[in-house]
C-alpha cells in the first residue's frame, strides 16, 4: 500500500474480509475502512455445525461481495487468496474488475488453488508455487516493508541495544512459540555472557520472559530485551541484528533476506510442511541453517550464539542478500498499475530485475 500511495497520492483503499481474524484490529488502526462478509476464514476441518453453515455463508457472501464492488467500483483488487477471497474474486470476475492474487507459500494452500483461477493474474513468492497455479503466474517475492535507508547504528539506538555486541534476534512469528520460549528459558544465562538477545515472545509469554530477565546477574539485564510484539520497530530489529532464529513464514524469510540477515530457520512442523518448503531456497543458497522443531532447545540456541563469532556468518549474510527481493512491493504496485491501464505486463526477467532492486 505504501508503494501504491507513492505512485498514486489520491489512492483510496478499502479492505473486504471475513469474520474471525486479526484484521478487525489491524486494518482500522491503519485508517483503512474495513467491511466484512458473512463467511468466516477456515482454520479447521473438524466436523461441527460450521461444516453445514460455512458453505451457506460462502454462497451468501458472493452476492454480498457483488453489491460492495458495484457500490465502490474499484479499479483493481489485490488479494492474498484464501477462503475469504473466493466470493470477492468471483464478484470481480463477473464485473470484469482486474484482480491479482498472491500466494506466499512454496506449496499453495487448497483455498488459494480454488480462488486463483478467478483472478486476472497470479503472483507468487517462490517460483515452484506457480507449478500448481494456472497461467499467467509471475514470481514477485513477498511484498515487505522498506528496509532501505535503515542505519544499523541508529536502529540499535532506537531499540536501546548496545552498539558493540553481536545481536541475536529470536522471533517466532505472529504468535507465541512455546518451543522457542522454552529454549530461551534454558539458554539465556549463557547467551547474555556473549551476546545481546532481542526476543519477541508473543503476549502470552512476556511475563515469563520478564521474570527471566529479572533473574539475570546484575549488569546483564540489558543484554536480554524481551518484547511481546515488535510492530513499528520490527524493521529496526531486523537491521540491528546479526542473526535471526525464527519460523519460515514467507514474510519472515523475505525480510531477513532483504536485510541480509542470516537465519537459523525452524519450520513450523504442521500445515502440510509448508514452512519447510518455504525455507528451502534460503537453506540451499547458504543463507540459512535448518533446525527441526523437535531439535530446537537450549543447546540449539547456544550453537546459534557460536555462529555469531564464526567467519561463515558473513558468507551467509551475502547469500541472504543475493536471494532477497526488496523491491517486491514496488514491483507488485507496478503490476497493478499495468493491469488497470491495460498495458503489457513485464517479462519474468524484467520483473526479477525490479524485485531485486532496492525500492526508491
Amino acid at each position: 500500500m505504501t508503494q501504491l500511495r507513492k505512485r498514486l497520492p489520491d489512492l483510496e483503499v478499502r479492505w473486504l474480509g471475513g469474520h474471525r481474524g486479526l484484521e478487525a484490529d489491524i486494518v482500522p488502526a491503519h485508517d483503512v475502512p474495513l467491511d466484512r462478509l458473512w463467511l468466516r476464514s477456515l482454520r479447521t476441518v473438524d466436523a461441527s455445525v460450521n461444516t453445514i453453515l460455512d458453505p451457506l455463508r460462502l454462497a451468501a457472501s458472493v452476492p454480498q461481495a457483488l453489491v460492495r464492488l458495484l457500490r465502490w467500483r474499484p479499479d483493481a483488487i489485490y488479494s492474498t487468496g484464501g477462503y475469504v477471497a473466493i466470493p470477492v474474486l468471483a464478484a470481480a470476475a463477473l464485473l470484469r474488475i482486474p484482480s491479482v492474487v498472491w500466494e506466499g507459500n512454496r506449496i499453495p494452500g487448497r483455498s488459494v488453488r480454488l480462488s486463483a483461477r478467478l483472478a486476472s493474474l497470479r503472483t507468487v513468492s517462490f517460483a515452484g508455487a506457480g507449478e500448481s497455479l494456472p497461467p499467467p503466474t509471475m514470481v514477485t517475492g513477498t511484498p515487505i516493508r522498506a528496509l532501505a535507508g535503515e542505519d544499523r547504528t541508529v536502529a540499535r539506538a532506537r531499540l536501546g541495544l548496545p552498539p558493540d555486541l553481536p545481536i541475536l534476534l529470536v522471533f517466532g512469528g505472529s504468535q507465541a512459540v512455546r518451543r522457542l520460549n522454552e529454549a530461551m528459558a534454558d539458554a539465556i544465562g549463557d547467551l547474555v555472557q556473549r551476546c545481546c538477545v532481542v526476543h519477541v515472545t508473543g503476549p502470552s509469554a512476556i511475563e515469563q520472559a520478564e521474570a527471566l530477565r529479572a533473574a539475570l546477574p546484575s549488569g546483564l539485564h540489558d543484554r536480554y530485551r524481551p518484547f511481546a510484539f515488535l510492530i513499528e520497530d520490527m524493521d529496526a530489529a531486523l537491521v540491528a541484528a546479526d542473526l535471526l532464529v525464527g519460523r519460515a513464514g514467507s514474510s519472515t524469510l523475505a525480510e531477513a533476506a532483504a536485510a541480509g540477515l542470516p537465519m537459523i530457520v525452524v519450520p513450523y512442523p504442521h500445515a502440510a510442511a509448508h514452512q519447510r518448503a518455504n525455507a528451502a531456497e534460503m537453506v540451499e543458497a547458504g543463507a540459512a541453517l535448518l533446525v527441526d522443531d523437535e531439535d530446537l532447545d537450549g543447546d540449539a540456541l547456544r550453537r546459534a550464539c557460536d555462529l555469531l563469532f564464526e567467519p561463515r556468518l558473513g558468507e551467509m549474510s551475502a547469500a541472504a542478500t543475493r536471494v532477497g527481493r526488496p523491491g517486491s512491493a514496488a514491483a507488485t504496485a507496478g503490476l497493478l498499475e499495468d493491469l488497470v491501464a491495460h498495458r503489457p505486463l513485464p517479462t519474468q526477467a524484467e520483473l526479477d530485475e525490479r524485485t531485486r532492486a532496492l525500492p526508491a
